[in-house]
């Protein structure tokens, strides 16, 4: 009993110092990224509290069931408190714009159920007698408010945090909007000017008064290479498992519609540090599909135009009835599983390129081939098929960079949500 009761007080003791038990807004990530360590260190502290003798073994399994049996239930529990208390605890939060940025703020917002945060609405700056070389288009969907209306807004509609999603403005823009918010609303927050992406692994400092914003790609440990690759083979076993039976309606549907050709196929792509290997992938498109491809654009221009920027065509015509729905719901990478055990892919990582995509790829194929490439990556849980070809470069070199256990957890968790979804398919 006295174990009992310092196991619990020790629990709830490190939970409190990693900031658990307080009503923030965090994303999904960073709560679970919280517990993870948290229990960790519980059940490393728990050790401690082991009384040596014959029940040593049984305790230490205990102790690692129940920290994990906790570290499900809390991740339950944190979820359904903030569900629970969103209508109580919530920020009214205004965005201020509605370009491109505003649009994704909102969407995080609205889509994160561990956030306490609700876009009551946006205010739309372009005004050209306020703001007359600031231009937005409208993005966004819900209620606008214009710009010289923004202080009744925050009065009227009981404002609690105000985000100014305006990143080129400039610095006396940004005090104009400073000194109307200033002691107007709780919270001022504002997506900064950056000349690349900022996320998992970037770190803000004060510098002696200096805001300094750090991206560069830090050195990365044996430990976490090894685990990396633990975490591509549970993978790659899982998705051999589900190949299975994939393989049989695959083959299945094409002879139905008198297609007796391979099912699998494969294609030279570029891998790590530029070496070049084959990938497996279902075959989606009708026999000499590349023939036929090359028809298609001599045939009509357009079509060349579409391919050459993006690399694919939204309306694809060589893609069979089975690859339809192979690719609405990405499953026709599945064979690509097969490369992950193999060691040729990861998990995650930049996309896989082909040869003659080099000379689009300018400074960024050093990043591209820094990293081994990967099933799925930042580009297909950000977007996938609506990403254009240079910002999925922009998205590889940033993984590069800024790549870590986390953020490869993230997009596959992404990931998966995406393709149960159907949301765009490639």
């Amino acid at each position: 009993m006295d174990y009992t009761l310092r196991f619990v007080i020790l629990y709830f003791m490190i939970q409190a110092m990693f900031g658990h038990y307080r009503v923030s807004t965090l994303l999904i990530w960073e709560e679970v990224q919280l517990l993870i360590k948290s229990h960790l260190c519980f059940y490393m502290a728990s050790l401690l509290l082991i009384p040596i003798g014959k029940r040593v073994l049984y305790l230490l399994l205990f102790n690692l069931l129940i920290t994990f049996l906790m570290f499900i239930f809390d991740v339950f529990i944190s979820r359904t408190i903030r569900i629970l208390l969103r209508n109580y605890a919530k920020e009214r939060v205004l965005i201020i714009g509605t370009g491109k940025e505003a649009q994704q703020l909102g969407h995080v917002v609205k889509t994160n159920r561990f956030s306490l945060m609700e876009v009551v609405g946006y205010v739309d700056v372009n005004d050209k007698e306020l703001f007359p070389r600031i231009h937005q288009s409208i993005e966004v969907e819900g209620d606008i408010y214009p710009v010289k209306d923004l202080v009744k807004v925050i009065e009227q509609q009981d404002i609690d945090t105000a985000i100014i999603a305006i990143p080129n403005a400039s610095r006396k823009q940004m005090d104009h909007f400073m000194s109307i918010l200033y002691n107007k609303v709780e919270k001022i927050k504002y997506l900064p000017r950056t000349s690349g992406m900022v996320t998992f692994d970037t770190k803000v400092q004060d510098f002696d008064g200096m805001l300094v914003i750090s991206t560069a790609k830090g050195k990365t440990t044996k430990g976490a290479l090894i685990m990396k690759r633990l975490i591509d083979i549970a993978g790659g076993l899982a998705g051999m498992i589900i190949l299975l039976p994939l393989y049989f309606y695959v083959r299945k549907k094409n002879h139905a519609n008198g297609d007796y050709d391979p099912i699998f196929f494969t294609q030279e792509r570029i891998g790590k540090n530029g070496k070049p290997f084959k990938i497996y992938k279902f075959r989606t498109m009708v026999p000499n599909a590349e023939t036929v491809l090359e028809k298609l654009m001599e045939e009509n221009p357009e079509i060349r135009e579409e391919y050459e920027t993006n690399k694919k065509l939204r309306n694809d015509p060589r893609i069979t009835a089975a690859g339809k729905v192979l690719r609405e719901k990405s499953l026709d990478e599945f064979p690509q599983f097969i490369n992950v055990i193999k060691g040729e892919m990861s998990m995650v990582g930049p996309r896989p390129y082909l040869p003659r995509e080099i000379k689009d790829m300018g400074i960024y194929y050093n990043s591209v081939i820094g990293c081994t490439p990967g099933v799925t990556g930042m580009w297909q849980s950000h977007g996938r098929s609506d990403v254009s070809f240079d910002d999925r470069l922009k998205m590889d070199d940033y993984y590069y960079r800024n790549w870590t256990i986390w953020l490869d957890l993230t997009i596959l968790i992404k990931t998966v949500k995406m393709v149960f979804k159907g949301e765009g398919a490639l």
